[in-house]
């Protein structure tokens, strides 16, 4: 048996990148401890007024992000928290979900709004996939889910919206744009620091906690979770990066933070670059750089059988 780096405890994890052994207890405070240094850093806690709606899934990161957030911003005279959950329409998975959001959103107190791809865009996932379409189903989930998490956080009147992205999504986000040569893009990634006409800006509390670990703490706090895999998913690009980068990870521990680390030395140069754009306000009342945001353009393209 190996005892807790901290305490006499017997230890539940050990972290490779660190080589830490931690108990329960300890583990809990570590991500904890991580998870409020994000939130210094990307939120302006001298003004007030703030309203945060996280987006829930019902998955572990985006529960994890909801109960971290509530447990440490939930007792806030001056600031206002909301969960914001999109169903997009896919029958066997959004639909036993969205219960577990609702249980867990019940449990902490903290209000739940729901949206549908249905009522904002007339249409589902399901439908989607089904149709005659020119890119894979999750480009269209995608941009319709940001989309559709943008206007209802607006709606709601939200300064903030959080999202339960860990340090796996960050890593691999980064190196996808890095191969694709979009580094244009790699300067909008969030946490967004700089708020912009009709977009409500993205906060990250997760960003520096890896995958397993937002697991292992929503199992530690017996946090309930839906864990089925979305039946798209195989269609992803992103999956390509996840098992490169799991590789690199399980044979050098601590690649995923140093990824990260990498990203942020070369952030303001990268901002010196490429400034915010001035944005648009299409039609549908989303933000755009062009005549027409990328929502409505995916739809036009639906309908019309051509593609953008």
């Amino acid at each position: 048996m190996v005892n807790c780096d901290k305490c006499r405890r017997k230890s539940i994890v050990f972290i490779r990148y660190s080589g830490a052994h931690l108990c329960g207890d300890h583990f809990c405070d570590l991500v904890e401890r991580r998870t409020k240094h994000e939130l210094r850093r990307q939120i302006d806690f001298n003004e007030r007024g703030a309203r945060i709606a996280v987006a829930v899934s019902g998955g572990k990161d985006s529960t994890v992000a909801l109960y971290l957030m509530h447990k440490i911003l939930g007792e806030r005279k001056d600031l206002d928290l909301c969960a914001l959950t999109v169903d997009e329409g896919i029958d066997g998975y959004r639909d036993s979900s969205l219960p577990i959001v609702a249980s867990t959103c019940r449990n902490l107190g903290v209000e739940h709004l729901v949206v549908t791809f249905k009522e904002l865009f007339g249409t589902t996932m399901d439908e989607i996939a089904e149709s005659s379409r020119h890119l894979a189903t999750c480009s269209y989930c995608g941009v319709l889910r940001r989309a559709a998490m943008n206007r209802a956080a607006k709606d709601w009147g939200a300064t903030h919206l959080a999202t339960g992205l860990n340090l796996d999504d960050t890593a691999q986000s980064i190196l996808m744009n890095f191969s694709r040569g979009d580094v244009e893009r790699l300067a909008r990634l969030g946490p967004h620091k700089r708020v912009q006409k009709y977009l409500v800006p993205r906060i990250q509390p997760l960003r520096s906690i890896p995958e397993s670990e937002t697991l292992l703490y929503a199992v530690v706090n017996k946090l309930e979770f839906h864990d089925l895999e979305c039946p798209y998913a195989s269609e992803a690009l992103r999956n390509s990066y996840r098992s490169v980068l799991s590789q690199l990870e399980d044979k050098y521990p601590g690649t995923r933070h140093s990824i990260l680390r990498s990203y942020e030395e070369i952030l303001p140069v990268l901002e010196k670059l490429y400034p915010p754009a001035e944005l648009k306000r299409c039609s549908c009342g989303e933000p755009t750089m062009s005549e027409k945001c990328k929502a409505c353009e995916l739809l036009e393209s639906l309908a019309t059988g051509r593609p953008t």
